[in-house]
């Protein structure tokens, strides 16, 4: 299987995880200029900004490590430009799913809730 359908199933997976947990998924694939968002979702309280990282069971490297300081940075712009063009009265917050997949089945799928936060970085809700 590519990485892209890969990446494609991961993030498919985790929309139905989240809609399981209540969320309404508002979009996916949000893209600025120099950032990117994998799934934009609300509960009715929070408005989660997800980082969907697919790995496979042998993988050197974990999902939730894969998430790095720029990474961080990235999403944190995107997140900030689309609350911008869209306002919303949500508590923001940024989540991190590593989804864990052989051959395109998918094993497990770790959920982080307010895996980071902006402290550090110069960006303004």
């Amino acid at each position: 299987m590519k990485i892209s359908e890969t990446g494609k199933l991961g993030e498919e997976k985790v929309c139905g995880y989240l809609t399981g947990q209540g969320y309404r998924i508002i979009q996916r694939n949000f893209r600025i200029k120099g950032g990117e968002i994998d799934i934009i979702a609300e509960n009715g309280f929070y408005i989660a900004f997800v980082e969907v990282k697919t790995r496979r069971p042998d993988s050197a490297v974990t999902g939730f490590e894969a998430v790095t300081k720029r990474k961080k940075g990235l999403i944190i712009r995107a997140a900030a430009e689309y609350c911008i063009r869209h306002p919303n009265e949500f508590q923001p917050r940024f989540d991190i799913a590593q989804v864990i997949a052989d051959n395109g089945v998918i094993l497990r799928i770790d959920y982080i809730e307010n895996a980071f936060d902006t402290t550090g970085y110069n960006f303004i809700f």
